[in-house]
């Protein structure tokens, strides 16, 4: 990677070809223990003067195989998708696991970088459970951090925690108004017991809490985990606290922040369930930022009421802004002066426009990360709610903030058209922090740091409480593996 910044940046690629020895290969779809959903890697255009491509060398210009020598035939998805800035996202989906891979790029039949690559295994595939019992290695392996700030925020109100008190306390406080999950990870083994109506959205973490533990060996710990949209710990601090883990924190509110059900599903279900997703998004960002349509893009349902506002300023100044709802329910009476509503429009086609508004909706808009991904320029709403990455986010370096009541967002907008190129210098900050921090391996270290931190600060053994149900792996009888590290497991 380092060798890669440091080389020169061409502005003229397209009259040169790209060197099968020179071009760049790198990123964690190269090791056998990197386990994901969709392992990922990136290839890099270079010439043969080692000018790295700016452009897109053509869609077509690398080849990926990913074979075995256990078989003719490997149960493996690649795609290899064109970033069109002169860099390739090379991804595959995992149906079965080898011993080992052998993974060939080639450009015109030449071998790029270091390939092949070979991928001494086992290799894993998903839905292999397999866990890595010695967790120091595992967090090795995916180049986790070792501490994450907002992590240690959120737990800094919790020294410790008492399992026994709150089994008592939490449903008794929460448990008749809220949709609650309590779960207990005892011996790599998820249990579960659900508080309240609608708990539909258990699936989402159920999921991903299966996931992680056929990766790594959990600690054996005790949570609750809110389903709704809104934190619930409003106590102050000098007040009796409970720990509540949230998909959305506020400033008001003193929840334990975890990535979004939205995030962890698109990781889980890449190349799979979803369309949208953080790489599928990096090969979907529209045209070249001088080709983009200059005004700022928003669509939504009116979750909040300066969504409302928006639609109003847009058609004021429909020369700035392009707004519109495409959903009522909230402001249904309303329906009459801020609509009618308009049809759903593709997430990737946000991306033809140079400028996206981030207006919260019940609470933060969960669309951040992907707009962020999506190359355009984030005009981000200030705002009481946040998600687990937003205290790595810099104003007017990943994205330019506006005021709460979008009192500003005119004058905003006015300035990155008469700045284009520090515009374009915020919003390429902004793409590069989220193919940084919010890749899938980002998303399991986050999850495995969260629990490895808060089970350390357990005073009492966490245990399977009356009423509590087994979650089940999922049955792979089409293609089961072999885990070779059972006799480890078992000791």
């Amino acid at each position: 990677i380092l060798k890669l910044l440091s080389l020169n940046l061409c502005s003229c690629c397209t009259t040169k070809e790209p060197s099968a020895a020179r071009s760049l290969v790198w990123g964690p779809g190269l090791q056998a223990d990197v386990v994901l959903p969709a392992r990922y890697f990136f290839i890099q255009a270079v010439d043969g003067a080692g000018t790295s491509f700016t452009s897109s060398p053509g869609e077509n210009t690398y080849e990926v195989k990913i074979t075995t020598p256990a078989e003719e035939f490997t149960r493996i998805w690649v795609q290899v998708l064109d970033r069109r800035d002169g860099s390739f996202l090379v991804r595959y989906r995992m149906y079965a696991s080898y011993p080992s891979l052998t993974i060939e790029i080639l450009l015109k039949g030449v071998h790029v970088a270091q390939s092949p690559y070979h991928l001494k295994g086992p290799v894993y595939h998903d839905g292999c459970s397999c866990p890595q019992p010695q967790t120091k290695v595992w967090l090795k392996h995916m180049r986790c951090p070792d501490s994450v700030p907002q992590i240690e925020q959120d737990l800094s109100y919790f020294p410790s925690v008492d399992p026994d008190h709150l089994a008592q306390e939490v449903p008794r406080r929460f448990g008749r108004r809220q949709s609650l999950c309590h779960y207990t990870i005892k011996d790599n083994q998820i249990y579960i017991k659900t508080h309240g109506e609608h708990v539909g959205f258990r699936i989402f973490m159920d999921a991903f809490l299966l996931s992680l533990s056929r990766k790594v060996k959990l600690p054996d710990v005790e949570f609750f985990v809110n389903l709704g949209d809104w934190p619930l710990e409003k106590r102050k601090p000098s007040e009796k606290l409970h720990p509540i883990f949230s998909w959305c924190g506020s400033s008001d509110t003193r929840d334990i922040v975890m990535p979004t059900y939205d995030l962890t599903e698109s990781v889980l279900e890449t190349m799979g369930r979803v369309s949208l997703d953080m790489m599928s998004v990096q090969v979907n960002t529209g045209p070249p930022w001088e080709e983009k349509n200059s005004t700022a893009f928003w669509r939504g349902r009116d979750s909040r009421k300066e969504r409302l506002e928006l639609v109003k300023l847009s058609r004021a100044h429909p020369d700035l802004i392009d707004a519109a709802l495409t959903n009522f329910f909230f402001f249904e009476h309303d329906e009459s002066l801020y609509g009618p509503v308009v049809k759903h429009v593709s997430f990737f086609d946000f991306f033809k426009y140079k400028y996206q508004i981030n207006v919260d909706g019940t609470v933060a808009a969960y669309r951040l990360p992907y707009l962020l991904a999506g190359g355009g320029l984030v005009l981000k709403q200030d705002s009481e709610y946040y998600e687990h990455f937003y205290s790595q986010l810099h104003p007017w370096e990943h994205y330019i903030p506006i005021k709460r009541d979008l009192s500003d967002l005119l004058d905003t907008i006015r300035w990155a058209k008469e700045n284009d190129h520090e515009a374009r210098r915020i919003a390429e900050a902004g793409k590069q922090f989220a193919r940084t921090h919010l890749m899938g391996d980002n998303i399991f270290c986050y999850y495995f740091k969260l629990f490895e931190e808060y089970a350390a600060r357990q005073v009492t053994e966490p245990k399977v409480r009356e009423g509590m149900e087994k979650v089940e792996q999922p049955k792979d009888d089409l293609f089961p593996c072999s885990c070779h590290r059972q006799r480890e497991l078992k000791l």
